[in-house]
């Protein structure tokens, strides 16, 4: 399957997806260290892609997003942003309301 295809698959099939640098428990840089941790107080459940062990996407994605950075957290389909637009969103409280109305309803 083409990256590009799977990079698409990817972010269809989680409402809530970052691509990050290592993983939630052990992020391997500080952007993606503040961008996960304002993702988990949020609360609800998401999927990650560890860039760093899947250099395809690391070199693909900043193409397929038209973003050029890592982390990259992605709702619904659409690219929210990296670090500081996160943390931003996290500080005034949409970040919540955001993840909230995308998490899958039990």
């Amino acid at each position: 399957m083409d990256i590009m295809q799977v990079l698409k698959d990817q972010i269809e099939s989680n409402a809530i997806l970052l691509y990050m640098k290592g993983s939630p428990n052990q992020p391997m840089c500080g952007f993606s260290a503040r961008t996960v941790q304002a993702v988990m107080e949020c609360g609800q459940k998401f999927a990650y892609v560890d860039v760093l062990s899947n250099p395809e996407v690391r070199a693909n994605l900043p193409t397929y997003a038209n973003w050029p950075t890592f982390p990259q957290l992605w709702v619904n389909g659409e690219l929210v942003g990296g670090c500081d637009i996160v943390t931003e969103m996290h500080a005034k409280g949409e970040l919540k309301e955001l993840l909230e109305s995308a998490a899958p309803q039990e």
